[in-house]
């Protein structure tokens, strides 16, 4: 008989993205982790009996750029408080004519193109390879999909996002470089996040909401804040919508993930144990307790 699990929803994003009718018994909690302190406090609530947890990326007001947030224990302490599934609203820029602004993509691929973050858990004293081959839970994935479909939204279900390092814009060059790969939109938060999520074995899943065509296109040849801003406010709406929606479509108690998304690290600890640092699996007890 396969083991189920009761859910608990993480939502990742902006820090107005919490006020939805029908979230309850709501309260702020700090939580501490290892790895330092989170972007905020969690928002913890209920919707509808099912325990909903929200984590502005950046900071209630937008006080972090995506460079100085701190993933690892942003991730830690969403583990912490029992969140098994994460959905990320990210922000981002097209790299194609067919995704306009206003425009909402499921994303299944990431190409990583940051370089001045922490991007895992594990390292001296305790290494593990996770697979990153998909990198996004296909069953958080339907939900979505569903959930927009009702909603009558403008969506296109996969995609890879481009991860830039930020906090600058891209060049033309760079922008164009970036879509004779292939890639669909462009942002700067959800990686190493999507990666940690994995290691912490936490179904993951982005919702990329499309402000902008980035600098390619001849209409948009200067991303300016203003422009974006001006998107994003309209695009918060139908993100809070799409998550009243999605949490209903989540809450019930779950079989293991068949894809491997929350048993991840079952084969991928590589120091002998033996050789484990007792000091790092100290720090690591929240996020690969399971295997350790």
């Amino acid at each position: 008989m396969s083991e189920t699990k009761q859910p608990v929803i993480g939502i990742i994003g902006g820090s107005g993205l919490y006020n939805i009718e029908g979230l309850t018994d709501t309260r702020w909690e700090k939580v501490e982790t290892p790895w330092g302190a989170p972007s905020d406090e969690l928002l913890i609530g209920q919707f509808h009996g099912t325990k909903v947890v929200f984590l502005p990326r950046h900071g209630r007001g937008h006080k972090l750029s995506p460079s100085s947030l701190n993933y690892r224990a942003n991730i830690d302490a969403l583990k912490r408080v029992g969140v098994t599934d994460i959905i990320s609203m990210s922000a981002v820029g097209s790299l194609k004519e067919e995704l306009p602004p206003g425009h909402f993509v499921i994303v299944d691929q990431f190409i990583d193109r940051s370089f001045a973050r922490e991007k895992s858990f594990f390292g001296p004293g305790c290494v593990a390879h996770v697979s990153m081959a998909h990198p996004t839970c296909a069953r958080i994935g339907d939900a979505l999909e569903d959930s927009m479909k009702a909603l009558g939204l403008n969506y296109t279900r996969g995609g890879t996002y481009l991860v830039m390092e930020g906090p600058q814009f891209s060049t033309l060059a760079e922008s164009n470089l970036y879509r004779s790969w292939g890639c669909s939109v462009i942002g700067m938060t959800n990686m190493p996040e999507a990666k940690l999520a994995r290691e912490a074995e936490m179904d993951y899943a982005t919702v990329a909401m499309v402000t902008d065509y980035d600098c390619w296109h001849e209409d948009h040849d200067a991303v300016t804040v203003d422009q974006v801003v001006k998107v994003l406010l309209g695009n918060a709406d139908k993100a809070r919508s799409v998550v009243k929606e999605v949490l209903p479509r989540l809450s019930a108690p779950r079989p293991v993930c068949p894809h491997g998304c929350d048993t991840a690290l079952q084969y991928a600890l590589i120091t002998a144990p033996e050789a484990r640092d007792p000091a790092v699996l100290e720090k690591l007890k929240a996020v690969a307790g399971r295997v350790l």
